[in-house]
C-alpha cells in the first residue's frame, strides 16, 4: 500500500508538485513585503529620508523581486503543455538516435550519435536545472518522478565521462547507457490507464521479490544437487569442444543449466545426458530422470505459474484503480462545469495557469478519450461491464443490439453459462428494416425494386446459399496447386472463382441498394463486417482484372482472397460473439503490449551495445578474424583421417544476431518464446569482439542479460498478457447476464435441474438372471476386475527389446489368460443385462471393443507364427497390439466410482461442450494462414534433410494438409523460428522448386513476408487463441478454487446416480419416504449426509416443499429443483408468491424453450396454495411428533407433580419452532422439463379445506 501510494504521488504529481504553502508563502511574503515597502516609502517621504537604506540592501531587494518573477515564469513554463510535449519529443528523438546504432555503421554516424548524445544530455540537464530553479531543491525532490529524472540525467553524464576516460569496461557503460531509455516511461504521467497498470506492477514488487527469492533458492538448491550428482560426468566425447554446454561442472554453469530446464527448452536433452552419465537406462541411469522430472514439475508447472497468479491479481488492482479514478474524474468534471457557469472570465483564465494544471490535464485526457470513443470499445467501458459490441453504424448490428437491450439483453445461451450448439450456426433470423434515407439518391425507401431487394436479401434461403458459397469457395482456395500454376486443376478452380466472385458481387450490390451505401445511418458501409465483405469482393474483382499484370501484385491480391472465410463470422451469432470478445481483449491489452514493447526495445538497444558484430565466426575454427578466414581447409568425416575433404573457408554470421535494433527485437522475441535461446546464450557467452571469432566461455557474465530479460518479459509480462486475455474473455462471457439476478453458479444449477433426466437401472426379474446380475454388480466382483486390470497393465509394461523367448511366451500366455477372463466378464454381463441393456451403456461398448481387439490380436499373432517368412506383428503400419493399450483405459471407468474423479471427468466433458466456437475460430485461423502459406511459400525447394533446411519432405507448404501440420508445429512453438528463417528471402539459399520452372533463379522463392506471417501467427495462436481454451476450461473448473460448501452443478450428477436405485425404470417418481433416505445418502452440500438426524431432515423437507402426488410419490425434476433452490437460496425470501412469479419470469427469459407444463410444476403459479405438498405433509408429521413428545412429557410431569405452567411453556416452545418455519411451509415447488414418461400422469391430489381441517 505504501509503494502504491508512493507511485501514485509519482504519477499524479510529477513536475506539478510544489512544497505545500511555498507558492502561497511566496505570494503572501510578496504581498506583505509590498505593504511594508509602501509603508516604508510613505514614512521616508514623510520623514524626508530620516532612515536611509544601504545600497546593498536595495540591490538585494531588487534581485529578490526579479528572482521571484523569473521563478514564477519558469514554474509556469515547465508546467505548460508545450514544455511537456517538447520534453516527450526530445525523449523520442533521443530514443530514435539510439536505435540507429548498428554494426558496420559509417564514421559520420558515429560522430552524429556522439554529438546528439551530448546535445540531449545538455538539454535534459538544462531541464533538470530549470525545474530545480523554479521549484527549489526541496520542491523538486519531493516528486518521485523528478528523482527518477535526476537519476537518469546523472547516469547519462556519468556514462559520458566514463566513456571518454575509459575507466569502466564496455559492459558497464552499455548498462549505464540504457538508463537514458528509461525516460520513455515519462509518457505514463498523462496516460491514466497505463499509469495504473504500471502502478499495480510496482505495487506487486514485494510479492514478486519474494517469489524471485524463492525461485533463486530453488535454482541454487537444485544447482548444488546437480553438481553433486552430475558434476564432471558429462564427458562423453574425447574432444573438449564436443562436451555438452549444458553441464554441472561449475556452480555458474549449474545455475544456467537449471534455469534452462525451468524454461522447458531442450530440458529432455539434458536429462538424456544425465541418464547416459550413469550408463544409460540399462543401469542406474534411469534413476537420474527423477532429478530432472522433479525439477521440471516443481519449477515449470508450479513456481513459474505463480507469476501468472500474481499477474492476474495485479490486473484486478489496475482495473479497480482506473474505475475509481474515472468516477472521481467525472465528479470533478461536473463540479468544474458548474464552477465555470458561475465564474467570470478572470477565473477561466486562471484555470489555465499554474495553480490548476490538474484540471487542464483532466480536460486533455477527456479530449483524448472522446476522440478514441468512436473507434474502439473503451477500457473503462469494458471494465464497467458494458455490452460487447463493435461501435459502428451497422444497421443490422444496430437494430439487433437495440432489440437485445430491450429484452433483458436477450439473456440467450451464453458462451460460459450455457454452451451454444453448432446448430445455431445459421443466418440471422431478424429482418432489418429499410433505412428511411434514399439509396444512391435514386431509390426511395418505398421503391418497389428496393423493397424487393430488401426482401430478397433477408430471405433465409438467400443467407444459407451465400454461406454455402463462402464455405465452398474457401475450400477451393485450399485445393489450388502452388507449384504448377498453369495446371488443369488451377484453371478449373479459376472458373469456379469467377462464378463465386459474381455471386458475391451480386449479393453486395443487392445489399447496397437495399440499405444504401455510406451516407446515412444504417447504410451498408457503416458496418465493419460489411466493409470486410466489400474488401474481399473488391480484391477478387481486381485480381481477375489484373491477371495479366505484375506477378507480385497478382500474388498479393490472390493472397487477400483468403479473407473470404471471415465473412462467415457475420452470419453466425455465436462465432461473432467469440470474435467480439477477442477484439475487446485485444483492445484492452493495448497498454500491456505498449509496456512490453518499450521493455523489448530497451533490451534490444542494450543487446546492440553488447553484441553487435560479435556473432561472426569462421567455419574453420582455427581462424579468428575475417582477414584470416580465406582459402580452403581440410575436414575429416567422422574424425577419420582416411576420409579427408576440402572445404572453402567462409566468414559466417549466426542466424539470429544483434547487429541492429530490428534484428535484436526479432532475436529477443524468439528468446521470449523459449525457442532456441540456450544456443543463443552460449553464442553470446563465447562472443569476443567485433569482427573476431568466438572464444569458449569468454564472457559468462552476459548470461545475466538473458536471465533478466526472460524473468521480466517471458515470466512476468507475457503472463500478464495471457492473464488479461483470460480475465477479459471470462468477463465478456458474462455480459449478456449483467442485469440478471441469478449468478452464474445459480444459472448452471437451475439449467441442470431443468434438463436432467433419470437414468434407467436394469434389475432382472428372473431368479437365475437376478443372481448373475447381483454377482456382476457386487463390489467384490468390481474390485477383482480392478485388480486384474492393474496386473494386466503391469504386464503390458514389462516388454523390452531383445527379451528372451521364454519371457515372450510367458507374456503371451498371460495375455491369453487376461483375454479369457475379460471375455468371461463380458459373457456374465450379457447374461445379467441382456444385449439391449448391456450395449446401452457406452462403457460396456468400450469393454466389448477391448475384448474383441484382444482376440483379434491373439488370432493375428497365431496366424503370423504359422506362416513363416512374414513380418512379426507390430512391424506393419498399425500394429494390432494397439488394441491392448485400451485396456488401461478401463482404469478410468473404475476410478470414476470415486466422487472427486467422477466430478473432474464430468467437468472435463462439460468443458468440451463449451468449446465449439473457440475451436471454430482456431480452425478458421489455421485455414487462413495455411492458404496464405501455400500461396507465398508453396514454391520453395525442399531440403534433403532437417540439417540442410527446415523446409523438407515432412515440413512444407506444397499442399494444404502439410501446411496445416507446419502451422500446428509452429503453434506448439517447436523450432518455429527456424522455419521462419528458411521461408524468408535468402538468395542462393532458399531456392525455388525445380518443377516451378524457376529452379535456376538465384533470388529464390523465399519472402520477407515470413517474418510478419510467423510472428503474427505465433502471437495470435500461442498467446491469444489457445488461451481461450484455457479461459473456458478455467471457467468450468472454477469450483476447484471455490468454497466446497456451496452447491455447484458438478455435485448434481450424484443425485441422478442415486435416484436410479429407487427408480430403476426411470419413471421419474419415487415414494416421498424414500426422498429422506436418498438425501441422507448424499453428502452436503447436495444432500443431508449420513449423520443428519431424522427430525432435521424432515425440517429440510418442509422448506423444500415439493408437490405430492395422490399415490404418495414425488417427481424427479421437482425434487432436484427444490434441492437446488433451497441450497442456493434462490428467491426464498419474502412473499413466496411474488418470489415464484419473479423466478418464473427469469426462467422464461433465460430458458425460452422450457415447456409451460414444466414451468408450472417447478415453480407453480399463484393460486395453488391448496395443493398437498411434501412440506405440508412433513409439517403435519413434525406437529404430531411435537404433540406426542409434549403429551409424553406432560404425563411424566404429572407423575412427578410439576406445575401446569411449565407444561404450557413447553407446548409454546414446540409451537414456536413451527412458527419459525411458517414462511417455508407456504412454499409450493414442482416441475419437469420434458413430458412425463406416462402419457396420462396421475392428477395432483387437491383439497379445498385448510391444512389443519
Amino acid at each position: 500500500e505504501e509503494d502504491l501510494r508512493g507511485y501514485l504521488d509519482w504519477i499524479t504529481q510529477a513536475e506539478d508538485i510544489e512544497p505545500e504553502g511555498e507558492d502561497q508563502g511566496n505570494n503572501q511574503d510578496g504581498k506583505n513585503k509590498n505593504d511594508r515597502e509602501t509603508e516604508s516609502a510613505d514614512r521616508l517621504e514623510g520623514d524626508e529620508g530620516e532612515i536611509q537604506e544601504s545600497w546593498f540592501r536595495r540591490k538585494k531587494k531588487d534581485f529578490d523581486r526579479v528572482n521571484r518573477r523569473m521563478r514564477r515564469a519558469c514554474r509556469k513554463a515547465v508546467k505548460s503543455q508545450a514544455f511537456y510535449w517538447l520534453i516527450i519529443i526530445l525523449v523520442f528523438l533521443n530514443t530514435g538516435v539510439l536505435a540507429t546504432e548498428h554494426y558496420g555503421q559509417p564514421n559520420w554516424l558515429d560522430d552524429f550519435q556522439e554529438a546528439t548524445n551530448m546535445f540531449f544530455i545538455a538539454l535534459f540537464t538544462l531541464e533538470m536545472l530549470l525545474k530545480m530553479y523554479s521549484l527549489g531543491f526541496q520542491g523538486y525532490f519531493v516528486s518521485l518522478f523528478n528523482r527518477f529524472d535526476c537519476f537518469v540525467v546523472i547516469g547519462s553524464i556519468s556514462e559520458m565521462i566514463l566513456t571518454r576516460t575509459h575507466w569502466m569496461p564496455p559492459l558497464g557503460v552499455s548498462v549505464l547507457r540504457c538508463v537514458r531509455l528509461l525516460r520513455v516511461f515519462k509518457v505514463t504521467k498523462y496516460w491514466r490507464s497505463l499509469s495504473n497498470l504500471v502502478a499495480s506492477l510496482l505495487n506487486s514488487i514485494q510479492s514478486i521479490a519474494s517469489l524471485l527469492l524463492l525461485l533463486f533458492l530453488f535454482i541454487v538448491i537444485f544447482a548444488l544437487l546437480g553438481m553433486q550428482v552430475f558434476g564432471g560426468k558429462f564427458n562423453f566425447e574425447k574432444a573438449v569442444e564436443d562436451k555438452p554446454r549444458q553441464n554441472f561442472d561449475s556452480f555458474w554453469q549449474s545455475l544456467l543449466t537449471v534455469f534452462q530446464i525451468l524454461t522447458g527448452e531442450d530440458w529432455n536433452a539434458v536429462m538424456y545426458d544425465g541418464i547416459q552419465a550413469y550408463h544409460g537406462v540399462g543401469g542406474f541411469g534411469i534413476l537420474a530422470c527423477i532429478y530432472f522430472i522433479i525439477l521440471f514439475i516443481c519449477g515449470n508447472y508450479i513456481l513459474l505459474n505463480v507469476f501468472l497468479a500474481i499477474a492476474v491479481d495485479n490486473l484486478a488492482d489496475a482495473e479497480s484503480l482506473t474505475a475509481i479514478e474515472k468516477e472521481a474524474d467525472e465528479e470533478a468534471e461536473k463540479q468544474a462545469e458548474m464552477d465555470q457557469m458561475g465564474e467570470g472570465g478572470e477565473n477561466t483564465s486562471q484555470l489555465e495557469g499554474e495553480e490548476h494544471m490538474d484540471d487542464d490535464q483532466r480536460d486533455y485526457d477527456g479530449n483524448i478519450d472522446e476522440e478514441n470513443e468512436e473507434m474502439s470499445v473503451k477500457d473503462e467501458d469494458t471494465r464497467s461491464h458494458t455490452k460487447v459490441c463493435l461501435e459502428v453504424g451497422d444497421s443490422e448490428d444496430y437494430y439487433e443490439e437495440q432489440n437485445d437491450n430491450q429484452d433483458l439483453d436477450t439473456l440467450e445461451d451464453g458462451v460460459s453459462a450455457r454452451p451454444r450448439r453448432l446448430s445455431e450456426f445459421n443466418t440471422a433470423t431478424k429482418k432489418q428494416p429499410i433505412p428511411p434515407a434514399s439509396s444512391f439518391f435514386i431509390f426511395s425507401s418505398t421503391n418497389r425494386f428496393r423493397v424487393f431487394c430488401h426482401w430478397f436479401c433477408n430471405h433465409s434461403h438467400f443467407g444459407n446459399v451465400i454461406l454455402v458459397c463462402i464455405m465452398v469457395s474457401s475450400a477451393l482456395l485450399a485445393a489450388e496447386d502452388p507449384i504448377h500454376q498453369d495446371s488443369q486443376r488451377n484453371q478449373i478452380l479459376n472458373y469456379c472463382d469467377y462464378f463465386f466472385t459474381s455471386v458475391f458481387t451480386i449479393e453486395i450490390c443487392l445489399k447496397m441498394i437495399s440499405y444504401g451505401f455510406v451516407i446515412h445511418d444504417g447504410a451498408f458501409c457503416r458496418s465493419a463486417f460489411n466493409l470486410l465483405d466489400l474488401l474481399v469482393v473488391c480484391v477478387s474483382l481486381v485480381s481477375i482484372y489484373w491477371k495479366s499484370g505484375a506477378i507480385s501484385v497478382v500474388k498479393i491480391l490472390r493472397v487477400l482472397r483468403v479473407l473470404r472465410p471471415l465473412r462467415a463470422i457475420n452470419r453466425a451469432k455465436g462465432l461473432k460473439h467469440v470474435v467480439q470478445c477477442v477484439i475487446v481483449a485485444v483492445k484492452t491489452i493495448g497498454n500491456i503490449v505498449l509496456v512490453t514493447c518499450l521493455l523489448q526495445f530497451m533490451f534490444a538497444v542494450i543487446g546492440v551495445q553488447l553484441f553487435k558484430g560479435k556473432f561472426y565466426k569462421c567455419n574453420d575454427g582455427s581462424k579468428m578474424s575475417k582477414e584470416e578466414c580465406r582459402g580452403h581447409f581440410l575436414t575429416f568425416a567422422d574424425g577419420d583421417i582416411n576420409k579427408p575433404s576440402i572445404e572453402k573457408r567462409e566468414w559466417e554470421r549466426n542466424r539470429f544476431h544483434f547487429d541492429d535494433v530490428a534484428e535484436a527485437m526479432l532475436t529477443l522475441f524468439t528468446v521470449s518464446t523459449f525457442e532456441g535461446w540456450p544456443g543463443l546464450l552460449y553464442v553470446s557467452i563465447d562472443s569476443n569482439a567485433e569482427n573476431r571469432g568466438p572464444i569458449h566461455n569468454f564472457r559468462p557474465i552476459v548470461a545475466a542479460y538473458y536471465i533478466i530479460y526472460i524473468i521480466i518479459i517471458a515470466f512476468f509480462m507475457v503472463n500478464i498478457f495471457v492473464g488479461f486475455v483470460i480475465v477479459t474473455f471470462q468477463n465478456e462471457g458474462e455480459q449478456e447476464y449483467k442485469n440478471c439476478e441469478l449468478d452464474k453458479n445459480q444459472r448452471n444449477c437451475i439449467e441442470f435441474a431443468l434438463k436432467a433426466k433419470p437414468v434407467r437401472r436394469y434389475i432382472p426379474k428372473h431368479r437365475f438372471q437376478y443372481k448373475v446380475w447381483w454377482f456382476v454388480t457386487s463390489q467384490p466382483f468390481e474390485y477383482t476386475i480392478f485388480v486384474l486390470i492393474m496386473i494386466n497393465t503391469i504386464t503390458l509394461a514389462m516388454k523390452f527389446n531383445e527379451q528372451p523367448e521364454f519371457y515372450t511366451k510367458t507374456l503371451d500366455i498371460l495375455n491369453i489368460v487376461f483375454s479369457v477372463v475379460f471375455a468371461a466378464e463380458f459373457i456374465f454381463k450379457v447374461a445379467a443385462f441382456r444385449f439391449k441393456n448391456y450395449f446401452g451403456d457406452p462403457w460396456n461398448v468400450f469393454d466389448f471393443i477391448i475384448v474383441l481387439g484382444s482376440f483379434i490380436d491373439i488370432v493375428y499373432d497365431r496366424l503370423n507364427d504359422e506362416t513363416p517368412g512374414k513380418e512379426r506383428p507390430g512391424s506393419s503400419l498399425i500394429s494390432v497390439n494397439f488394441f491392448r493399450l485400451f485396456r488401461v483405459m478401463r482404469l478410468v471407468k473404475l476410478l470414476s466410482r470415486g466422487e472427486g474423479i467422477r466430478t473432474l471427468l464430468w467437468t472435463f466433458i462439460k468443458s468440451f461442450q463449451a468449446l465449439p466456437y473457440v475451436a471454430l475460430l482456431i480452425i478458421m485461423l489455421f485455414f487462413i494462414y495455411a492458404v496464405i502459406g501455400m500461396q507465398v511459400f508453396g514454391r520453395i525447394r525442399l531440403g534433403s534433410s532437417a540439417e540442410e533446411s527446415h523446409i523438407h519432405r515432412n515440413n512444407h507448404f506444397h499442399t494444404f494438409p502439410q501446411a496445416v501440420l507446419v502451422l500446428f508445429r509452429s503453434a506448439t512453438g517447436e523450432a518455429w523460428q527456424e522455419i521462419m528463417l528458411d521461408c524468408s528471402h535468402r538468395p542462393n539459399i532458399v531456392l525455388c522448386d525445380e518443377e516451378t520452372g524457376e529452379g535456376d533463379n538465384k533470388e529464390g522463392c523465399g519472402s520477407d513476408i515470413a517474418f510478419p506471417y510467423f510472428i503474427s501467427f505465433y502471437v495470435l495462436c500461442s498467446f491469444l487463441i489457445i488461451n481461450l481454451f484455457v479461459a473456458v476450461i478455467m471457467d468450468n473448473f472454477d469450483y476447484l478454487t471455490r468454497d466446497w460448501s456451496i452447491l455447484g452443478p458438478h455435485h448434481l450428477d450424484e443425485f441422478i446416480r442415486l435416484w436410479s436405485e429407487y427408480d430403476p425404470d426411470a419413471k421419474g417418481r419415487i415414494k416421498h419416504l424414500d426422498v429422506v433416505t436418498l438425501l441422507r445418502k448424499i453428502s452436503p452440500p447436495l444432500g443431508f449426509g449420513k449423520l443428519c438426524p431424522h427430525r432435521v431432515a424432515c425440517k429440510r423437507l418442509v422448506s423444500m416443499n415439493m408437490p405430492l402426488n395422490s399415490d404418495g410419490t414425488v417427481l424427479f425434476n421437482a425434487t432436484l429443483f427444490a434441492v437446488v433452490r433451497t441450497s442456493l437460496h434462490i428467491k426464498t425470501e419474502g412473499n413466496i408468491d411474488d418470489a415464484n412469479e419473479e423466478l418464473r419470469a427469469v426462467i422464461k427469459k433465460i430458458w425460452k424453450r422450457t415447456s409451460p407444463k414444466l414451468l408450472d410444476q417447478v415453480v407453480p403459479p399463484p393460486g395453488v396454495d391448496d395443493e398437498v405438498t411434501v412440506g405440508k405433509f412433513y409439517a403435519t408429521f413434525l406437529i404430531q411428533d411435537y404433540f406426542r413428545r409434549f403429551k409424553k412429557r406432560k404425563e411424566q410431569e404429572l407423575k412427578d407433580g410439576d406445575k401446569e405452567s411449565h407444561n404450557t411453556v413447553t407446548l409454546q416452545a414446540g409451537l414456536r419452532t413451527l412458527h419459525d418455519a411458517g414462511p417455508e411451509l407456504k412454499r409450493a415447488i414442482s416441475g419437469n422439463l420434458e413430458e412425463l414418461i406416462d402419457d396420462n400422469p396421475e392428477p395432483m391430489h387437491r383439497r379445498n379445506h385448510s391444512l389443519f381441517g
